[in-house]
């Protein structure tokens, strides 16, 4: 049976690099792997529509009911799901660069105590019983400061969905730190593993991360 993994963090935190050299290192084992990103921007017209939301076209980032976000996020992925069944079906494992955990912390970072937990519980309604994406079987959390952070979300390469040197979650250093709030309370699943991106006030290499990630996978 093939196995779903998502590879989860704040913006910055590299999740990208790594889904891509996990799939390398698995595949040089003889696995069959590919990576699939949310959201697909251009691949789908919720991808679209997220992508006119984080460029500030439907207001600023509190001017926006997270209910309503996560609708866009949610149908991105719906959108997506007979791309992801066909990958689960030829592939032994699929890696999601960013999955319904990235909607769960992003939309109940914007609420404290029981509007948070309401919160979460409509994403994993909406996601899960609804849309009936399946369960990620492994989340790897890729853990960084806000601030390391967007130092290297100012090193990236222009994105197509914005013209913004840092889209509206980006560039909201309160907002991130919430977000990444929320991820801690989420790693308490026993499906999680959380992987340090520092090491005190060293970034580690790709390779030292690369390593943790492939011996959570394990473990």
């Amino acid at each position: 049976m093939s196995q779903l993994i998502a590879v989860e963090g704040i913006d910055g935190s590299g999740k990208g690099t790594q889904a891509a050299r996990l799939c390398k290192h698995l595949q040089s084992t003889g696995v069959t792997c590919t990576v699939l990103t949310f959201p697909s921007y251009d691949l789908t017209r919720f991808g679209q529509q997220i992508g006119a939301f984080l460029n500030g076209r439907f207001g600023e980032l509190d001017q926006v009911h997270p209910v309503l976000v996560s609708l866009l996020f949610a149908g991105d992925r719906l959108e997506s799901l007979p791309r992801l069944q066909t990958a689960l079906a030829t592939n032994d494992v699929v890696i999601c660069d960013r999955y319904v955990p990235s909607n769960l912390a992003h939309q109940a970072a914007k609420a404290d105590g029981a509007g948070r937990t309401e919160l979460r519980q409509w994403v994993e309604f909406v996601e899960y019983e609804l849309f009936r994406l399946p369960r990620a079987a492994r989340v790897l959390w890729l853990d960084i400061p806000v601030e390391q952070a967007q130092h290297l979300i100012a090193k990236k390469a222009r994105r197509t969905y914005t013209d913004r040197a840092a889209d509206l979650q980006e560039a909201d250093g309160a907002y991130l730190e919430r977000v990444r709030e929320v991820y801690r309370e989420l790693s308490r699943d026993p499906a999680w593993r959380r992987i340090e991106v520092m090491d005190e006030q060293r970034l580690r290499s790709p390779d030292e991360i690369t390593a943790d990630l492939i011996a959570a996978l394990r473990g």
